[in-house]
């Protein structure tokens, strides 16, 4: 081995050396725990089944998503109704679900053909399950700001006050 040689095989041996050292440093250096996902349902598995039926057979994931990200080419900015359960309860669901005109009790900014349809043809038991179905869809405390932030710029088209 040549003395040039000998010099190239002892750098990539530091080389080596120092990528090894720094990996095992930082490997014994106090990360930050990851918080998980922040949305979660209180729903019993039975009310969570008639619940996710009532939201597809009412083509509620035309409009909003629920436990998805959202597509970037869809056209109807409603909010999403992850953790919509920690900003409102299940009796103003009810209400709501119930009106005749669900923008007397909460304004949309949409065009009309894009505005939260009345849902009181309903029989009163598919809108206490729909009810009580949107009411257990929780938000993590920690991610309760990001919620109400997002429902507020949907409602508004402004940005969040500080």
């Amino acid at each position: 081995m040549r003395v040039g040689e000998k010099w190239v095989l002892g750098i990539i041996v530091a080389l080596a050396l120092y990528a090894v050292g720094k990996n095992l440093w930082q490997m014994g250096q106090p990360r930050d725990q990851d918080p998980g996902i922040p949305f979660y349902s209180t729903a019993s598995p039975e009310l969570a089944r008639a619940g996710s039926d009532l939201y597809r057979s009412l083509s509620c994931k035309d409009c909003h998503t629920l436990w998805t990200v959202r597509n970037m080419f869809e056209s109807v900015p409603a909010p999403p109704l992850d953790g919509i359960g920690s900003l409102r309860d299940e009796a103003w669901f009810y209400v709501y679900f119930s009106a005749p005109d669900p923008q007397a009790i909460l304004p949309s900014r949409l065009k009309k053909q894009f505005r939260m349809p009345s849902y009181a043809h309903l029989p009163e038991q598919d809108r206490r399950t729909l009810a009580a179905y949107m009411g257990s869809l929780k938000v993590k405390d920690w991610y309760l700001v990001e919620t109400r932030k997002a429902e507020y710029e949907k409602l508004t088209g402004k940005p969040y006050p500080p």
